[in-house]
């Protein structure tokens, strides 16, 4: 491991959170060296996404200016319009033919809109903010930024639920290639341990611990419920250092997901909008598969990590409080 584990590990990569605690909401924003090849997979069922038909490998534009991942669900989008606009201002983006700078930064979210303050949700100026902030510092973890609202296991309610988070990892391998994730955790299902141990996630009426998401959902079937399953997903990015273009990005954030099933349990199902994306930065020669099998692993730890960090907001308990 490098002394920095996070995502700003990856020479270049900067990371900046915007936390706004009284209404448990946040945004994040991943700035990118130029020339970022940038690519997406989105795996749930109910994803809430911008500029991802962009990242296509069949499509034209290879570069990624920035990534925003945001809670505030479908409103949230719009704190990437001050990312953009960060951007303009200093002259960085895609150099268009008409000579024109266009930044290009694709975005998802997740919803957060049931805790807290559901009317307040970030904007174009929690984006910008969060530019400012961003750093090549160790990534700050648990609930900030886009993970401030993230719950875990809302299936039946905020008082059973575990508080979620955003988490970050980072591997260095020996040729010099850095491969790292960044996730904001907000699953339908449990997240699981290496040994398949629930960490966080649904818990039990009559006693510590936890109980199976997968068994529950099967009860909600035979019974009337006010409570909704469809506002949670996982969505994050994962970077390296390595020299690839846009299909090889698309493949490692393929195989990128194989963390996110590692992890959470079920994972990608129709009530989430898991989506992750990839960015590679250039600098060092690297074969796709070894990078996308290492995001999958350090997708899997992030996530873990998010929960272990996360402390209890509005009424949703941190996964280490009884």
């Amino acid at each position: 491991m490098t002394a920095n584990d996070t995502l700003t590990a990856v020479p270049g990569i900067k990371v900046g959170h915007y936390t706004d605690l009284d209404a448990i909401t946040g945004c994040t924003v991943v700035r990118c060296p130029p020339e970022t090849a940038g690519a997406v997979d989105v795996r749930g069922g109910a994803p809430g996404t911008r500029e991802t038909d962009l990242l296509q490998a069949h499509n034209l534009v290879e570069e990624v200016t920035a990534v925003v991942l945001s809670g505030g669900s479908a409103f949230g989008l719009a704190s990437a319009d001050g990312a953009v606009r960060w951007h303009v201002e200093r002259g960085l983006g895609y150099q268009s033919r008409s000579g024109v700078v266009v930044p290009i930064v694709p975005a998802a979210i997740l919803f957060d809109l049931t805790i807290g303050t559901a009317q307040v949700h970030p904007g174009p100026e929690a984006g910008y903010a969060a530019c400012e902030a961003a750093t090549s510092a160790p990534v700050a973890m648990g609930s900030v930024g886009a993970g401030a609202g993230a719950r875990v296991a809302a299936i039946r309610g905020n008082a059973r639920a575990s508080k979620g988070g955003i988490g970050s990892a980072a591997i260095a391998l020996p040729n010099g290639l850095v491969v790292a994730a960044l996730m904001a955790v907000n699953a339908v299902g449990n997240v699981i341990d290496e040994n398949g141990q629930v960490i966080a996630g649904l818990r039990a009426t009559d006693e510590p611990g936890f109980v199976s998401v997968l068994d529950t959902m099967v009860d909600l079937m035979n019974e009337p419920s006010t409570v909704s399953a469809n506002e949670n997903t996982v969505i994050g990015v994962v970077a390296s250092n390595g020299a690839l273009n846009k299909a090889q990005a698309t493949k490692v954030a393929q195989m990128a997901q194989d963390g996110v099933a590692r992890a959470v349990n079920p994972a990608h199902t129709m009530y989430d909008g898991d989506t992750i994306f990839a960015l590679a930065t250039g600098e060092v020669a690297a074969d796709p598969t070894i990078v996308g099998a290492y995001s999958a692993e350090m997708v899997a730890l992030a996530i873990r990590r998010a929960v272990r960090t996360a402390t209890s907001l509005g009424g949703v308990r941190a996964a280490s409080e009884p």
